[in-house]
């Protein structure tokens, strides 16, 4: 039997309440198990702050797959309650971030920083595991996975709001503004106008980027890409926001594009918006009939793609160091707060786009 050590000062708690769902467009918060160390290398953490995601929409929506009543939230921070006898860098008390996926740190995929093909990784919410939608949160690897967070945070709501947007869409940003091959200097163009394409505005105004044009028709959401360093907004859809685009950059597109979006139509804008030689950032959960891409257009254009799941894990410790020192802020991309009891009506709210990005304070 796996050894354990139990550093809460708090009594155990047998129940707690969670997220679960029952698609299509419904979702409930449910008392079941709390979880329990379970492992030497595992960690509980009990979940003061979470929020939803635009990818849980899919699993709302009955569009993939889920079994009713399964776990749902990937993005929280907390504070450690209890620790297994192998873990080394966390205590009773600590406050942690946990990116998206959790990892073991110890794997060669791990040490190059690709947390997410971890081979004893996993998404939080798959079938058997914790979801971050709720009061705790089992980590199966808790070294490898969470990222300490100064004590002195705790107090800041508007910083614990902005070190939230680590766990996802601000390293997922980061991560299509690096596949978009953002420098200074360059031209980016960004399709999406959810949180995570404001973050990708961000990423490219960190790294550089001289001029960053923001697709989006929701002026609240463009307001947001303004604070956040874009320099100009097209509010058209397909043929005509390429055109747009095009008579931005001269008639050569944007030397950078970050996709954030992941359907056919989001994939063939941003081909078309590209100038020949530049790069595809892609970050959005592919979905619908198909990709939009046309490797012969690429091909004789020299278009290069990168992207995919981002390894949030290896980028937060220099994001962590932005936020914490005031170079970035993205709590703007939170728009509406919510209790744990409101979490269903926050779905509603982004399914319906009447929120940006629901912030969960249980």
């Amino acid at each position: 039997m796996y050894g354990e050590r139990r550093t809460t000062s708090s009594p155990a708690r047998e129940t707690f309440p969670a997220t679960t769902t029952h698609p299509p467009f419904h979702s409930r918060v449910l008392v079941g198990p709390a979880p329990v160390v379970l492992h030497p290398p595992s960690v509980v953490v009990g979940a003061p702050r979470a929020c939803i995601c635009g990818s849980d929409l899919w699993a709302y929506r009955g569009e993939s797959a889920r079994q009713p009543g399964q776990r749902i939230g990937h993005e929280f921070l907390g504070i450690v309650e209890a620790a297994g006898s192998e873990v080394r860098g966390f205590r009773a008390g600590d406050l942690v971030v946990a990116p998206f996926v959790w990892s073991d740190g110890t794997c060669d995929y791990c040490a190059e920083g690709l947390q997410t093909s971890c081979p004893r990784g996993g998404f939080w919410g798959s079938a058997g595991s914790d979801g971050g939608q709720g009061e705790a949160v089992r980590v199966p690897f808790g070294d490898g996975t969470l990222v300490k967070l100064p004590a002195d945070a705790a107090s800041d709501d508007r910083l614990l709001t902005a070190l939230l947007s680590l766990s996802d869409v601000m390293g997922t940003g980061h991560h299509a503004a690096l596949g978009a091959g953002v420098r200074p200097g360059s031209t980016v163009a960004v399709v999406g106008d959810g949180a995570v394409g404001l973050c990708g505005v961000l990423a490219a105004k960190r790294l550089g980027a001289e001029r960053i044009i923001a697709l989006g028709r929701h002026t609240a959401r463009t307001d947001i890409a303004r604070t956040f360093g874009a320099t100009d907004v097209v509010a058209e859809r397909g043929e005509a926001a390429e055109a747009a685009v095009r008579e931005l950059t001269g008639g050569q597109g944007a030397h950078g594009v970050i996709e954030a979006v992941g359907t056919e139509q989001s994939m063939r804008t941003a081909v078309n918006i590209t100038r020949d030689g530049g790069s595809i950032g892609y970050v959005g959960v592919p979905h619908g009939s198909g990709t939009g891409l046309d490797l012969s257009v690429m091909f004789d254009r020299n278009i290069a793609l990168r992207g995919g799941v981002a390894p949030v894990r290896a980028y937060l410790p220099e994001l962590l160091a932005d936020v914490l020192d005031g170079t970035i802020d993205p709590s703007p991309v939170f728009d509406v707060t919510v209790g744990l009891d409101g979490v269903p009506g926050g779905y509603r709210a982004m399914d319906e786009r009447t929120a940006l990005k629901v912030l969960v304070k249980p």
